[in-house]
Order: structure tokens, then C-alpha cells, then sequence
């Protein structure tokens, strides 16, 4: 299939101001906004961006715009006004949002800021050649404009209400000055993008095109965001390797199709294959396995997600700690809480009642017993009978033993 249907067998487009296939009949100079608010893209963001790789792979040009000017004021956000950033921060975000792109969609990326233009606009000269192709009758209609205005206790003052002529400003400085007939977006930047068709088309007299992908929801149908505070980063330093691979496995079944068809690159039939094999294997949990692994991939690279894979099956799978590779287990290591256990205790006859009631997964040793005779404690998968059960050197493979309340509760015992 081409990419426009492509496109639209993966559910990724939303808005488009002409037929996905008129606006893809050629190669365009594709432009993408973000917004140096933090110093990171979330799992939100990424959607959008992979459409760029996508456009980028198919042989489109790429701009990418850091809002160095528009991020020292923010877009109008459904309630309250966002905290004007500060300029030196803009910039330490900006540095850090380039960097990330470039790793996802590859060097072959233009960059720009608006602040190179916005911060030398005179307000008059804007006001006059700008403002007057936009009426407030217009902007007033538009949703979050509109529900905050609807609200005395949360109206919105003049700078976020602009904020939609200066976006619209960036699409015709960029089509005069880079060809940029194309912009994308996620759908809550609709009316945001189509000012600066409109903007294009009256000053310039050009055609321009706008397209913009679903806003991605969780389960509880919540997007994901900086606002909503379910945020998972890009950045391996803010939401690690493992625990982001374990966000895309954790996905329900009713979202995994949905994400695998947006997030990944896997044909189209192969995930509608994979998709049926699991209908009838659902325990298995491939889909979400391989949601895991690709995306993870996408962002992190190949090693960092055959070792999150390896450390979550050790985990949570049946894949023993001692046929841990070495990232995977340094990985095993940062992820989990550990509790060193001295060879000398063993010889003393150390038992696994001793050391869960000092480990996290138990408060006293009351608590611990509880927990054994409950049938809610195992060794290296094997469920702990009696308290008294002692641990031997055995039990340890290349020095570690995984010490487990219930599914989820682990911590790793470290021979000492």
C-alpha cells in the first residue's frame, strides 16, 4: 500500500484540510512544532514524531521547529495559564528536544526556532499585517478558547489568546523562507495549524496543507501529557529504559492493536496476524511483548531493549536470573531494590522468614510470617511452605536470587 492509505490503515490521521492522497501526490517540506516546556518529548509527543519518520523515510523533507519564541508564552491548556518559562530554560530545553529528534527521526532534520523571528517582530507592524486576517469572532469559536471564556472563574488573558497568530506567523515565515508546505501536529493543534494555512493562502497567495493525528489516550481514555501527570518520557534519565518498555507491555488488550499499528513500524498485515494469533493465546502476551520491544527500540535502541525484554522476563517471566546477559542483569540490578546477603549467614543457617523481615516486601516479622503461611512468598519462583525454610548457596545463581510478594513485589538477594 502507499503511504497515504498506509497512514490511514494505521489510524493515524485525524484532520486533514485536503484528502490524505492529494496531499501526499507529492514531496513536501513537512514542518513539526514543539513546545520547550520541558526538556523532553512524552509518549504523546512520540506519536506525531514518528509520523515525521514515517514522511521522512517516504523521501519528504523535515523541519523541525523548537518554539524557542511561542515557549516563553504557551498555547491556551483547557484550565488556568501556564507559568511563563523562563528564557534560560527555553534554551537548556531546546538543546535537549534537537537532541532527541534527531535520535528518532534521524540527522537529516532542518532546525529552526522562532525565536529567530518572533523575538524581532514589531508589535505594530504585526498587529497591522498580521492581526487584521484574524477576527475574534473567529478565535473566540475555537474549543479551549471557548470553554475558558465560558468560565468567569478561568478566563484567559491576551497573551495565550494570541498565541494562534503567532503559530500561524511560523507556517508562513517557514513556507517563505524554507518552502514548508506541510504542517503536522496531534489534533488538539487543529485550529492552531489552520491559521497558518489561512495565513498562507491570504498573504501569500500559496496552497498549504495542514494533518494531525489522534490525541493518544490510555485505557480510562486520559491522554497522555505533562498536564494529565501520566507522562512517560523520552528521556532515559526521567523514565528509564525498563520502566518505559514495561508501560507499552502492561498495555490491556482492548489498546494493543491501536498502538501497535500507531507506534510501530511492523506491516500492517503482519500486526492484523499477530493480532488474530493472539485472540486465541491472549496469556501469552506477545502483542504487548512486541509493542514493547519495537517502541522501545524506536527510542532507545535495539541493545537498551533486548535488555529491558531479558530483564522483565526474568522478573515477570520464566526466564531465570542466571540466563541473564550482562546489560540485562546490570539493568535487573538498577530496577529493583536489592538486599545483600553475607555467605556467612548462610552458613549460619540464615532463613527466608529472617530475610524477608528485612527486606521491603514485609514491615516486621509478623508481617513476614503472614506472608509464607499465606502462600504469598517465593524463591526464584518456587513458593516459599515455612519460614523456617533456610537458603543455601544454591539458591543464588552468579550471586543473585529473586525474592518475590506476589506478582509484582520483587527484591533481588545479592551474595555477599
Amino acid at each position: 500500500m502507499n503511504l497515504a492509505e498506509e497512514l490511514k490503515a494505521r489510524g493515524l490521521v485525524e484532520h486533514a484540510s485536503a484528502p490524505i492522497e492529494t496531499i501526499l501526490e507529492k514531496k513536501r517540506t513537512v514542518y513539526l512544532g514543539v513546545d520547550p516546556s520541558a526538556d523532553s518529548m512524552h509518549a504523546g509527543n512520540l506519536l506525531v514524531v514518528l509520523l515525521l519518520k514515517r514522511l521522512a523515510d517516504a523521501g519528504h523533507k523535515i523541519v523541525l521547529l523548537v518554539g524557542g519564541g511561542t515557549g516563553m508564552i504557551g498555547d491556551p491548556r483547557d484550565s488556568g495559564e501556564r507559568v511563563l518559562a523562563d528564557t534560560k530554560i527555553v534554551e537548556k530545553n531546546k538543546k535537549a528536544l534537537k537532541k532527541q529528534m534527531q535520535n528518532i527521526v534521524g540527522t537529516h532534520v532542518t532546525l529552526v526556532d522562532n525565536a529567530d523571528w518572533l523575538l524581532k517582530v514589531k508589535l505594530i507592524d504585526f498587529l497591522r499585517d498580521i492581526g487584521k486576517h484574524f477576527t475574534v469572532n473567529e478565535l473566540i469559536k475555537r474549543d479551549i478558547i471557548r470553554r475558558r471564556l465560558e468560565n468567569p472563574d478561568d478566563s484567559i488573558s491576551y497573551t495565550e489568546f494570541a498565541y494562534s497568530l503567532l503559530q500561524g506567523y511560523d507556517y508562513m515565515i517557514l513556507n517563505k523562507e524554507k518552502g514548508v508546505d506541510l504542517q503536522i501536529g496531534a489534533s488538539d493543534q487543529w485550529t492552531n495549524i489552520l491559521s497558518g494555512v489561512e495565513l498562507v493562502r491570504r498573504k501569500l497567495g500559496k496552497e498549504a496543507f495542514a494533518l494531525t493525528t489522534p490525541l493518544v489516550t490510555d485505557a480510562t481514555g486520559k491522554k497522555f501529557g505533562k498536564s494529565e501527570g501520566n507522562a512517560i518520557w523520552l528521556d532515559a534519565s526521567k523514565t528509564s529504559p525498563f520502566a518505559f518498555y514495561q508501560f507499552w507491555l502492561n498495555q490491556p488488550d482492548s489498546m494493543v492493536g491501536s498502538y501497535l499499528k500507531m507506534y510501530t513500524f511492523i506491516p500492517v498485515e503482519e500486526i492484523d496476524t499477530l493480532l488474530s494469533w493472539h485472540q486465541e493465546n491472549p496469556g501469552v502476551r506477545k502483542a504487548q511483548k512486541t509493542l514493547a520491544e519495537s517502541v522501545t527500540a524506536l527510542v532507545h535502541g535495539e541493545r537498551a531493549a533486548s535488555a529491558a525484554a531479558g530483564a522483565s522476563s526474568a522478573l515477570f517471566g520464566d526466564t531465570a536470573l542466571s540466563e541473564l546477559d550482562k546489560e540485562a542483569r546490570e539493568l535487573v540490578l538498577k530496577e529493583v531494590p536489592i538486599l545483600p546477603v553475607l555467605k556467612r549467614d548462610l552458613s549460619a543457617g540464615i532463613t527466608v522468614l529472617d530475610v524477608l523481615a528485612t527486606s521491603s516486601l514485609a514491615s516486621s516479622k509478623g508481617d513476614a510470617r503472614r506472608l509464607i503461611e499465606g502462600k504469598g512468598i517465593s524463591v526464584n519462583g518456587v513458593c516459599v511452605d515455612s519460614g523456617e525454610q533456610k537458603l543455601a548457596e544454591g539458591d543464588f545463581a552468579n550471586g543473585l536470587a529473586m525474592l518475590k510478594k506476589g506478582k509484582r513485589d520483587i527484591v533481588i538477594l545479592v551474595l555477599k
